[in-house]
């Protein structure tokens, strides 16, 4: 299918730039439950520690995970944003996977922002996360990006994410809104100033919740400040408002579902993918879909690999029609 997606422009090679955080996930698995070592009377005098036989330090953040799966795809991610003195592991893996990192800047006096997760054996989660230098991604500029002709804003620092929403609106580059973990920062005003840039907004159903709750409006009077909102229902699909209709997007089986972090920016890639060229929406929001659940198989959210001919092949068998 061919058919141009609403609102789009010309199918372009141009790359995509992709403002958002970078970071480690240290995770941790404790081979017992939280709920055997925390007293629920002494939680006033706290003071525990866990021994954890498992752990891995994965490659994240958002603009990280959403330029892995572009590049899976056959795309071009110009990723922008801000890390630490600590990120030369994560450049190694990047140059690897030929992702450029020419707009991610260093900042040597801190840290690359991380997560240091432990989980039980119920599944519970305690997580520490310092956002070290991604509360100075407002450093960097979509005008310092040459030849962009498609974005998106995906969590990051606040002041980051108002001034790169700005930037492109002002450069007069479509971009998607992606509010993501960066919900809780901003109020009912913000986001409405968000719409009134963004060209399009992608939310998971619960951030869609918040985003009515907090603008006082409901989602179709929001998709008519966009050309269009896209939610995220998770085994549910997906759902595009756009032109005053809703296309709804099935979800696509996983062969197992192992850890669903990072699917979210996946499906953010795939979005990217078909509106840079051209494609329609019906199409658009499978690749997305696909690309989830392609993620949700594999732990981790930069380890799951395919070939071109791989994802188009399970494509079509997916949805019944070729790429």
């Amino acid at each position: 299918m061919t058919t141009p997606a609403s609102g789009t422009s010309k199918a372009t090679d141009a790359p995509a730039l992709i403002c958002g955080s970078f970071a480690y996930d240290t995770i941790m698995v404790f081979q017992d439950q939280f709920k055997n070592h925390i007293l629920p009377d002494k939680v006033h005098i706290l003071n525990v520690s866990f021994q954890v036989p498992q752990m891995r330090r994965e490659y994240g953040g958002c603009a990280g995970n959403i330029a892995y799966s572009l590049k899976l795809l056959g795309g071009e991610p110009l990723p922008m944003g801000t890390v630490g003195k600590d990120f030369g592991p994560y450049a190694e893996w990047m140059d690897k996977h030929g992702i450029r990192r020419r707009h991610i800047k260093v900042c040597e006096d801190t840290y690359t922002a991380q997560a240091f997760i432990t989980t039980d054996m119920d599944d519970n989660q305690i997580t520490a996360f310092h956002p070290g230098a991604m509360n100075r991604s407002h450093e960097t500029r979509v005008t310092d990006a040459q030849g962009v002709k498609l974005g998106i804003v995906s969590p990051d620092g606040r002041e980051g994410m108002i001034q790169h929403a700005r930037q492109f609106a002002e450069a007069g580059i479509p971009f998607i809104f992606d509010p993501g973990q960066g919900m809780p920062l901003f109020n009912g005003d913000d986001l409405l100033g968000f719409l009134e840039q963004a060209t399009w907004v992608t939310l998971n159903d619960y951030e869609a919740e918040l985003m009515q709750e907090r603008t006082e409006k409901r989602l179709s009077e929001l998709a008519s400040h966009v050309k269009a909102i896209i939610v995220t229902l998770g085994a549910r699909g997906s759902c595009i408002y756009t032109d005053g209709k809703v296309i709804e997007i099935p979800a696509v089986n996983a062969a197992a579902v192992n850890d669903p972090t990072g699917c979210g920016d996946a499906y953010r890639a795939g979005l990217l993918y078909g509106l840079s060229r051209d494609m329609d929406w019906e199409t658009t929001g499978r690749i997305a879909a696909l690309l989830g659940a392609v993620k949700i198989e594999r732990h981790g959210t930069q380890n799951h690999f395919f070939s071109r001919d791989q994802f188009a092949s399970r494509f079509k068998e997916s949805f019944g029609y070729s790429l």
